[in-house]
């Protein structure tokens, strides 16, 4: 078989066929060098002669991540930073004889400082099995992409997502998929882009469905935060808080300074800490986007739109567990100060809710609502109250094995389900996500089912208000 080939806007792409039509490294945004890293993207350039889509390209600069404590996440975060400056760009998979398809565009996590399209967590195989069409996008992360600079646009990763969604307008049914139907997914950090999304006018009628994976609703820095990270950068660098300064800094001396950044407080009389020091980068936005969403922002991109909203029941032990094996009240305490400025106040509240529960219960439950269920039930809710579209919630409750069985429903470990992946080698072993024992497949098939029946039909199986319970058995 001959391997397929797609002419694009900008010029043709050949890709290859294994299962499915795969294309890697299309460009859809100009190159973000120099200046051009603190500006909006740009148009790509057309190119001569048929561009060869068959192997995978650069990644957006990040410094390496491969794991949390003991705990392998190599399959997540992909492999780091593979440097290019042609890094703006998509993957697709398509069925062999896909036509007017249904598209689903996948934002990826990583703290908005790591992770690509490269990650072998992302592999579309069982979606263009299943007759969707999947896209997934690379775009600026850390400094280029969600330092907030006089002189520059604010969110430059979330416009590198706008422009993939235009491209994805302009470009996808020259691969089978329909531009009519585009569901929009992203998790962690993708997942709270997708909430900016849904509240941006920009993205009105780029995409026609959403589903938000342990995102955050509330997750977005206001403008005094946001210029603490600028001004702790630019001190760090010895340069002025500007885009003209930092345009002259080369992407090695930003990678290496984004981890020391981490751990900013960013406490205010006003906010705390959305991210609880975990990334010093999120979303700058003048109001949140579950409250934005709520007062009817992004008519047309957000509340006209069927949304999914869920969270796994143990997010935070991602970020506990593997590193340590039991919790004191000191760290206890230190968490809760991090999130509240009544660390006692939160404590015992939690504490009266879940009488029973351990000092490392507590810690990972509080942790987890602050980084991602509170600002996920926050969104749902305001997307319930425009009632111009059904929202579904979902809870994952499948416990890993991973660390000793004490991982559980932690972040990241509903995606080898919702990509039907559960035999990738990475996942397992004694560093696995997935732990020692096998996975459920009846599981993959029902929660990576539920998202290709969203993207085809808008029903992704279960009524609201009910949340649904991803589980062993359900």
């Amino acid at each position: 078989m001959s391997d397929p080939i797609v002419t694009t806007t900008e010029g043709a792409v050949r890709g290859r066929t294994d299962t499915a039509h795969v294309f890697l490294d299309i460009p859809y945004a100009a190159p973000p060098i120099g200046s051009a890293r603190f500006a909006a993207p740009g148009p790509h350039q057309p190119w001569p002669g048929v561009r060869d889509a068959t192997r995978p390209g650069p990644t957006a600069p990040q410094p390496r991540r491969d794991g949390f404590g003991k705990l392998d996440m190599s399959p997540y975060f992909g492999p780091g930073w593979i440097p290019g400056a042609d890094y703006l760009t998509v993957t697709v998979w398509a069925p062999q004889q896909a036509r007017n398809s249904p598209v689903m565009v996948f934002v990826h996590g990583g703290g908005f400082v790591s992770g690509s399209s490269r990650a072998p967590l992302y592999d579309g195989t069982a979606f263009a099995r299943d007759g969707v069409v999947l896209v997934t996008v690379n775009y600026r992360l850390g400094i280029p992409g969600f330092l907030d600079l006089p002189g520059a646009p604010a969110n430059r990763g979330m416009l590198d997502i706008i422009a993939a969604l235009r491209w994805v307008q302009r470009n996808i049914a020259q691969f089978g998929g329909d531009p009519d139907n585009v569901t929009l997914f992203g998790q962690s950090a993708g997942a709270t882009i997708v909430g900016g999304l849904l509240a941006d006018p920009e993205a009105a009628n780029l995409f026609h469905r959403a589903i938000v994976q342990s995102g955050n609703g509330l997750g977005a820095f206001s403008l005094e935060q946001a210029a603490r990270v600028t001004h702790a950068a630019a001190d760090a660098l010895g340069i002025g808080p500007t885009a003209m300064d930092f345009a002259d800094i080369p992407d090695e001396r930003l990678v290496a300074l984004m981890p020391k950044l981490t751990g900013l407080d960013l406490r205010t009389e006003t906010s705390s800490d959305p991210l609880a020091g975990f990334s010093p980068f999120s979303l700058v936005l003048d109001r949140q986007p579950a409250e934005a969403v709520a007062a009817g922002a992004g008519a047309g991109a957000g509340a006209e739109v069927p949304l999914i909203v869920g969270t796994n029941t143990r997010e935070a032990n991602l970020y506990l567990v593997p590193q340590r094996n039991s919790t004191t009240e000191a760290e206890l305490y230190a968490t809760a100060a991090r999130i509240d400025t009544d660390p006692e106040k939160l404590i015992a509240r939690y504490r009266a809710r879940y009488p029973q529960a351990t000092p490392e219960d507590l810690q990972s439950t509080l942790l987890g609502d602050a980084l991602f269920g509170t600002g996920s039930r926050h969104l749902a809710d305001a997307h319930v109250t425009r009632r111009a579209a059904p929202t579904y919630t979902y809870e994952f409750d499948w416990q890993s094995a991973a660390s000793n069985g004490r991982l559980g429903a932690a972040h990241t470990v509903e995606l080898p389900f919702v990509f039907d992946l559960l035999n990738l080698p990475a996942l397992h072993g004694p560093r696995g996500l997935l732990g020692p024992a096998e996975a459920p497949p009846v599981l993959a098939a029902r929660m990576h089912g539920a998202w290709v029946q969203f993207a085809h039909t808008g029903d992704p199986g279960w009524a609201p208000p009910q949340t649904h319970r991803f589980t062993e058995r359900g």
